[in-house]
């Protein structure tokens, strides 16, 4: 066996490949270095960014005579579809929040309807009572009244017996100043 290396063609075209990268490199180099290919490009791409701008107009222009929608368009889509989730999320918030208010207040009118249920049959107690109450007051006073009653005819019934009894002394005293009539008869 030789000394010879097998021929290998992928290594015969990297070194073409290099030599070719040099020599593209340096005209880049000798035609950048140059001020008049500078001012010349600089030229060309402002003509060409102008032109991508007449272009776009002109394809906005024509996409809204067709009702189609533009890159632009699709963006502010987005955009307002992601403004409308950030909405419908803060919304969703203070739907929550507003339903946990609304348990909250439920729970404290069941807990005042409650109070109120215990004021009403307390009222209704305090309302029979009271009825209790006026017509033992009216019986109270109607006793009252027949007491009175009674101690004015005790009283007169202590002036009838003073009276009568004062009648009674003054009839036994008539009896013993009388004389009494002893047998001269008549007839016998």
């Amino acid at each position: 066996m030789s000394g010879k290396k097998p021929y290998d063609p992928y290594e015969s075209l990297h070194k073409f490949s290099l030599l070719w990268e040099k020599q593209v490199n340096d005209f880049i180099y000798l035609w950048t270095n140059n001020k008049e290919f500078v001012k010349m490009s600089h030229l060309g791409t402002e003509f060409h960014s102008r032109s991508l701008e007449t272009f776009k107009k002109n394809q906005e222009a024509i996409a809204s005579m067709l009702n189609l929608p533009t890159k632009n368009d699709v963006t502010n889509v987005a955009s307002l579809t992601l403004q409308a989730e950030e909405k419908v999320e803060a919304l969703e918030e203070q739907i929550w929040e507003l339903q946990d208010a609304v348990k909250s207040q439920s729970k404290e009118i069941e807990s005042v309807v409650e109070v109120s249920k215990e004021v009403i049959k307390l009222t209704k107690q305090l309302k029979t009572e009271l009825v209790k109450t006026k017509k033992e007051l009216a019986d109270t006073k109607d006793l009252h009244a027949e007491l009175q009653e009674l101690k004015f005819e005790l009283l007169k019934l202590n002036d009838f017996k003073e009276e009568f009894e004062t009648i009674k002394d003054l009839i036994k005293q008539d009896r013993a100043s009388e004389p009494v009539l002893t047998g001269a008869g008549s007839g016998n």
